[in-house]
């Protein structure tokens, strides 16, 4: 994801996108609730769970906004991912669950 972290900071700069981290953190959120709206809408409010459908250019907003706060805060993407991997698999390993329960 380093790769894909630069990309989104190079855009930012490239196009003068910047805004400060607790914008970026609404905007993460908003895009994040775009997504929900997708599982709403094609799952018929959860009616149908088996007819769900996101969409592509929704997850890719939603991974845009990530990087771009996580560069905002100076986190590198891949070191927090891989962390976060690693704290999953001990609990796999602690506890037989991925969740912090």
């Amino acid at each position: 994801m380093d790769q894909q972290q630069r990309r989104v900071a190079s855009f930012i700069e490239q196009h003068d996108l910047h805004a400060p981290p607790a914008y970026r953190l609404l905007d993460l959120v908003s895009e994040v609730g775009e997504v929900a709206k997708d599982a709403n809408s094609s799952t018929d409010y959860g009616t149908s769970p088996g007819e769900l459908t996101l969409s592509e250019e929704e997850i890719g907003d939603v991974l845009f906004s990530l990087l771009a706060l996580a560069d905002s805060q100076e986190i590198n993407a891949d070191a927090a991912l891989q962390t976060a991997l690693e704290k999953y698999e001990r609990r796999l390993i602690d506890a037989e669950t991925p969740s912090s329960e």
